[in-house]
């Protein structure tokens, strides 16, 4: 690694020393649920850009820390540096001769838990993962704003190797201690006033969304902060990583699905919208599209559910935004959307507790909005519905549940509302209705 490569190493070589002596960055603590790391398998941290995953690497690195272990066996390095473009995977070897070289104790102290964050930007680099990991005692962290840094380039050389760690903006809960507010262990229990504060930053929460960053700006700033996420993401994540050429229909695609949260999404129909906007696009292109806007988690989509894969492919998928606050920044028809956003803000917390998840459209053509199967294996119906304290909305919700509830006999059906006073008036045993953020505060689907 010499000649032209020479300010590459350099860069290399102080990022290491910064991270092997430097201080290690604090910030709001994340919860992940589920295991993190794996004996003898790699962590692939993934999520959407600026969701918080180097944040969660220094946490981890801290937690370490005050466990009494040396700060030169975690060490950091951040990929996404640009002096270290040009930085391929066969030239990663010269980190480990550098360590080496600044740590010669590390070897006698125990494991080493590396972190490398955007590795994805170096080409060949799991091969350099994989060498690190066959030679012993070495734990590996890596991140990437991409699903395919699993499935494509990890799966190549570290089949069987790898567990996947999904990380998400700001939960509320995370939201809460990112604010200096009280975490409530039972909203459930709360008094009038106390209930009414909480509900506020509720309703904050699902108009600013969960980006660390967005938190405190105002509004303006936060809807440049976001849209430059956007623009950053197709940029970064799919024109450069999959080498799109049709950047307006891209951009009508992404438009329309963030301003239709929650929406039934056909791409036969979109296909057929845009030809009569004059917009040249192939039906097979705008799947693929619509994979890398999931696979770089811009947008989540779920399934109906069904019993055969053919049922399931010919019946619309409904795409959410991978953060309310997304929602109104391409949204033209000046509707709050606060009952998408809380539909959006549940998806998303049950994929943030490793939740699978389909929608339910019942033979009596009622639809339920999300069939969750949790890790621990019970099964959740649950209607998500702003306002059901109407007698006549809560009864179309509640009978939903009931027909779908019929086919899922072992499920626990649960009707989720925006606030306490907006719950029916008179709910029925065998429904869960609780306001949404007492059910995000629960430690688990099953609370």
């Amino acid at each position: 690694m010499a000649g032209p490569l020479q300010p590459v190493r350099e860069a290399l070589s102080e990022a290491l020393a910064t991270s092997l002596e430097g201080p290690v960055a604090e910030g709001t603590p994340r919860c992940v649920h589920g295991a993190v790391q794996l004996p003898g398998k790699v962590t692939a941290l993934l999520g959407v850009r600026r969701a918080g995953k180097t944040t969660f690497l220094h946490q981890l690195r801290r937690e370490r820390l005050a466990r009494g272990v040396p700060q030169v066996l975690v060490p950091y390095v951040n990929f996404e540096d640009e002096r270290l473009a040009g930085l391929e995977g066969s030239q990663l070897g010269f980190l480990l001769d550098e360590y080496g070289r600044r740590a010669p104790e590390a070897a006698r102290l125990g494991p080493v838990l590396w972190c490398f964050d955007e590795i994805q930007n170096v080409p060949g680099w799991e091969r350099f993962v994989r060498r690190l990991l066959d030679g012993g005692r070495a734990e590996i962290m890596v991140t990437g704003s991409s699903a395919a840094l699993l499935s494509r380039e990890i799966g190549t050389a570290l089949r069987g190797r790898a567990w996947s760690v999904v990380l998400y903006p700001f939960s509320f809960a995370e939201a809460l201690a990112h604010r200096g507010a009280e975490v409530p262990t039972d909203p459930g229990l709360l008094a009038g006033p106390e209930r009414s504060r909480l509900e506020h930053a509720f309703l904050a929460w699902l108009e600013v969304g969960g980006f660390p960053e967005v938190q405190a700006l105002d509004a303006a700033s936060r809807r440049q902060l976001l849209r430059d996420y956007v623009d950053v993401a197709m940029l970064r994540d799919v024109l450069e990583r999959h080498g799109v050429s049709n950047i307006v229909a891209l951009r009508w695609l992404v438009r329309h699905l963030l301003a239709n949260a929650a929406s039934p999404f056909s791409v036969e129909k979109f296909h057929r919208m845009l030809k009569s906007q004059g917009i040249a696009v192939s039906r097979d292109t705008l799947h693929y599209f619509l994979g890398y806007l999931e696979d770089c988690f811009l947008v989540r989509t779920v399934w109906m559910e069904a019993d055969s894969e053919r049922q399931r492919m010919v019946n619309p998928r409904k795409v959410y935004p991978v953060d309310p606050g997304f929602i109104p920044l391409f949204d033209r028809t000046g509707r709050t959307n606060v009952g998408h956003a809380l539909e959006t803000a549940v998806l998303i917390e049950l994929e943030r507790r490793r939740c699978e998840v389909t929608y339910v459209r019942t033979p009596e053509g009622y639809e339920v909005d999300f069939l969750a199967r949790a890790p621990d294996g019970t099964q959740h119906l649950i209607q998500v519905c702003a306002d059901a304290s109407d007698p006549d909305t809560a009864a179309r919700a509640l009978r939903a549940l009931r027909e779908a509830g019929a086919r899922w006999p072992r499920a626990r059906r649960w009707l989720l509302t925006l606030t306490q006073d907006r719950t029916p008036p008179d709910p029925p045993e065998d429904v869960a209705c609780w306001p949404a953020y007492r059910w995000m505060l629960a430690d688990k689907v099953t609370s």
